[in-house]
């Protein structure tokens, strides 16, 4: 019998009070006084009271009336924009659908929720502004979005590189189980601030048709290019998959981020085709655009996968620091790891800090001079055929989410129980079972 060495997750402790209108729990605000509960809806009103039988009809006026710890349900249905809230000062300039600019706190957080069991789609295809377009530009603090879909956001013309679904530059702010797809640009794109968590959420399909830099070069499925002194962002649980460039892209982020328990396939590509379009990376671990600079953040790739995507699965993109890649799996990517690093001189190097992965398919590995590899398949004494996984297909990584929102379990690069690459790992600090971790982005149960 396997021994288990699992550390313990973190809990927290949360008075509530039962909202019995929406039949959920909400948090007391942080002055101990029970948070409002408000409800908007396409067919509602801005004039109405925004409770459940009489909603709003936009986020904007939620947003005028809400205070620290309230809540605001979304209900089913498409909330569409045919303009933004400022007119365009030129056609380089960017303007928002929508700003949401009043903060929560740490302990009372503003929550913008789907309303449970229901598709709040915020549709952004018909909207006309002659410049750059933000669907959502988040520059508060201490938010959390929860089940939204994001779609449509359009590129006018083609003086831009993109548009985006959702612009960040707050900080602490929760993004969930969030659908981004059909944007003209990433779906959500962190630009600034720091402790920003982007949770079990979804961005697929982008594709930024009319980019200055060229069609589909700039529509990431995720992106973080995050200045110094900003600390703390995460990406978990996340997919990307069919956008035209990256699935996640780190480039000229100056603060570390991490990205923990991620899929990224079939990126590169025109969506749902397998016509190239831009770079096509899985996860682009940073770089600051081809030459050494000082002061680049330590980014941490672990328990991922990567597959199918046109170009590299795992790519350090010319930084100039050795990221931690921990625990993942590449699979059928051209190369599965490109460790292309740049030295203090200028010149290329190897660059990363590799253990526990797994690279099959495609091809394995390159510019791994100077990393720092071990107990990787590429290190070990190790046969690899597709009978050390349970599957190795490549469809069904979209299927539903559990019903916490958690990615579906698949047998998908899964390890079979047979297989020698189970207790092969190092130590590094992640959960595992059995005598020692196991290769790659799944313990094998």
């Amino acid at each position: 019998m396997r021994s288990t060495r699992l550390t313990p997750p973190r809990t927290f402790a949360v008075a509530a009070v039962v909202c019995a209108a929406a039949g959920v729990v909400v948090p007391p605000s942080a002055h101990g006084a029970t948070a409002q509960v408000y409800y908007v809806s396409p067919a509602g009103s801005d004039s109405a009271a925004g409770t459940k039988s009489a909603p709003w009809a936009t986020i904007a006026h939620a947003q005028n009336v809400v205070q620290p710890g309230d809540t605001v349900y979304f209900r089913g249905g498409t909330y569409a924009y045919t303009r933004a809230n400022s007119a365009c000062a030129s056609q380089t300039a960017r303007v928002d659908a929508i700003t949401l600019s009043r903060s929560g706190t740490a302990a009372a957080p503003i929550r913008y929720w789907a309303y449970p069991g229901e598709r709040p789609v915020f549709d952004f295809s018909g909207m006309r502004d002659d410049c750059r377009i933000k669907g959502f530009d988040v520059t508060a603090d201490h938010l959390h979005l929860k089940g939204l879909e994001v779609t449509g956001v359009p590129q006018n013309n083609e003086l831009n590189h993109e548009s985006w679904g959702i612009w960040i530059s707050g900080s602490d702010n929760t993004f969930e189980l969030l659908d981004l797809h059909h944007n003209m640009g990433p779906g959500l794109f962190i630009q600034d601030g720091g402790g920003n968590l982007v949770l079990n959420s979804d961005s697929h399909d982008n594709y930024d048709a009319h980019s200055s830099g060229g069609a589909g070069e700039n529509a990431d499925g995720f992106g973080a290019h995050i200045p110094a002194g900003n600390p703390g962002n995460v990406f978990r649980g996340c997919r990307a998959w069919w956008n035209s460039d990256d699935g996640f892209d780190l480039i000229r982020a100056f603060s570390s981020v991490t990205i923990d328990n991620s899929w990224s396939w079939r990126n590169g590509y025109l969506p749902q085709t397998t016509t190239a379009a831009g770079n096509g990376v899985g996860f682009k671990a940073g770089g600051y655009g081809g030459g050494y600079v000082e002061g680049g953040a330590k980014h941490t790739v672990r328990n991922s996968v990567a597959f199918a995507n046109r170009a590299s699965g795992i790519y350090a993109n010319h930084h100039t620091v050795g990221n931690d890649y921990f625990n993942n799996t590449s699979y059928a990517n051209h190369p599965d790891f490109n460790m292309l690093g740049v030295a203090p001189d200028g010149s290329n190097t190897g660059l990363g800090v590799l253990r526990n992965n797994i690279a099959y398919g495609g091809t394995l590995t390159s510019n791994m001079t100077g990393t720092d590899s071990a107990h990787n398949t590429w290190n070990l004494d190790v046969t690899l055929s597709d009978t050390q996984f349970k599957s190795v297909s490549t469809t069904g990584w979209d299927a539903p989410r559990n019903a916490t929102g958690s990615l579906p379990v698949l047998p998908n690069l899964r390890l079979s129980d047979t297989s020698t690459l189970i207790d092969q790992g190092a130590d590094v600090g992640l959960p595992y079972r059995g005598a020692a971790p196991d290769l790659g982005a799944f313990e094998a149960r």
